[in-house]
């Protein structure tokens, strides 16, 4: 069950004026449960992406890629994305990108549009060829039931080891016009950045002009689903694409506006808000850790040391036994790579405790605080290195005997 994470109510999943999904029941790995997703988009509509960093990127990763690429070259705007889980159609080599290929063929002719015109993007099992008859019979049922208010069901239909469907809604205001957006992200393993064995995909019906969107999605990663780990492992799949259907009011074509800065911060918070779903919902995970790490000398610095921490599994452990053997924290910082660390000048908070004060321990510290803390099912670790002004945050889960069971049954 995911860590204070409730179930999103379809109802409260607004409608995103200029997109429409629809669902199918394929069979790919499981009978009787949705696992193909359309989502078509309005000829207005501008698509931008963001993409795993695994060098063995997965043949849908690398078609949407290329297809991104030739709606810009040649001005044809992308129609659909099409989305499966139960395979991620990952570690196929020529086999796979041509049955990549083959389902963007067959939902471009129901659509009316050019294969590269479709964006593909798989989730599963890796190492396996896509079924790719499975989807394209379950194509016409998909476009058949394309309709607006169908969020709550995509969210289902790319679920793969998630417990529960992750979406959320917001309605925000800027410069009289309202904007309506809605996303769904999935995810529970195999989550490291850059970026995690997750899918997120975000709509809202402002138009943005292609190179601000472009810029947007960037930014927007690197403050959300780029700041997430779980297990510490890059998947071969990932995917965050931004749509914007140009459906409503707001024209947004420069990052100087300050449009720009609202609309920034509105799908900034909302993509937060669907990659701690995420993190919450970490296989087998019964606490979310928040780790910040302040007074860097650098970003870059800070989020080295917060991933040390995050992905350590003695600390991750530590935690789901609610042991404050808060010693693993230090090693982990001390091993993160940042040579010229002076650890006598560092202080350690577990919540409000004090647990080491200018790198020991801190003389007031009870251990009793301390299991007081680990015994949260929200914990935030704050890390103070005197280096500068710069911080940042990143945020994770325990690591339970309930990770492995499930990894080591995950193909059955």
């Amino acid at each position: 069950m995911a860590v204070n994470s409730p179930l999103p109510v379809a109802a409260d999943l607004k409608p995103v004026a200029g997109i429409e999904i629809g669902f199918a029941q394929a069979g790919i790995k499981k009978p009787n449960r949705k696992d193909v997703l359309v989502m078509k988009l309005a000829p207005t509509a501008t698509v931008a992406g963001v993409f795993t960093l695994n060098r063995f990127c997965a043949a849908p990763v690398q078609i949407a890629k290329a297809h991104l690429a030739a709606a810009r070259e040649t001005g044809k705007p992308v129609v659909a994305l099409l989305v499966n889980t139960g395979n991620a159609n990952a570690g196929t080599g020529e086999l796979g990108l041509s049955l990549a290929n083959e389902t963007c063929a067959a939902l471009a002719a129901q659509l009316g549009c050019e294969a590269a015109q479709i964006l593909p993007f798989s989730t599963g099992v890796i190492l396996e060829p896509l079924p790719a008859a499975k989807v394209i019979a379950g194509l016409p049922q998909a476009v058949a039931g394309l309709q607006a208010d169908n969020w709550f069901n995509a969210a289902e239909a790319i679920m793969t080891t998630d417990t529960q469907p992750k979406a959320g809604s917001r309605t925000v205001t800027i410069a009289g016009h309202t904007v309506t957006m809605s996303g769904i992200s999935k995810g529970a393993g195999m989550i490291k950045p850059n970026m995690a064995t997750m899918l997120g995909y975000l709509a809202f019906d402002a138009k943005v002009a292609q190179p601000v969107l472009d810029l947007l999605v960037k930014q927007v990663a690197d403050q959300t689903f780029n700041c997430i780990t779980i297990d510490g492992d890059t998947s071969t799949n990932d995917s965050f694409m931004l749509i914007a259907t140009g459906a409503g009011s707001l024209v947004i074509d420069s990052v100087e506006s300050p449009e720009y800065r609202e609309l920034a911060a509105a799908v900034t918070e909302l993509s937060l808000f669907l990659a701690q779903a995420i993190v919450r919902d970490g296989e087998g995970a019964t606490k979310f850790i928040t780790i910040t790490v302040e007074d860097a000398a650098s970003v870059a610095e800070a989020r080295k040391i917060a991933y040390s921490i995050g992905h350590s599994p003695l600390v991750k452990t530590a935690f789901f036994a609610s042991d404050p053997n808060l010693g693993r924290i230090l090693a982990a910082i001390g091993y993160a790579g940042v040579d010229d660390l002076d650890v006598s000048k560092l202080n350690l908070y577990l919540d409000d405790v004090w647990v080491a004060k200018n790198g020991g321990r801190n003389p007031d510290y009870q251990e009793a605080d301390g299991q007081r803390v680990m015994q949260q099912s929200e914990i935030l670790v704050r890390v103070k290195l005197a280096r500068g002004d710069q911080a940042a945050t990143v945020y994770t889960c325990d690591l339970s005997h309930d990770y492995v069971s499930i990894n080591a049954d995950y193909r059955s």
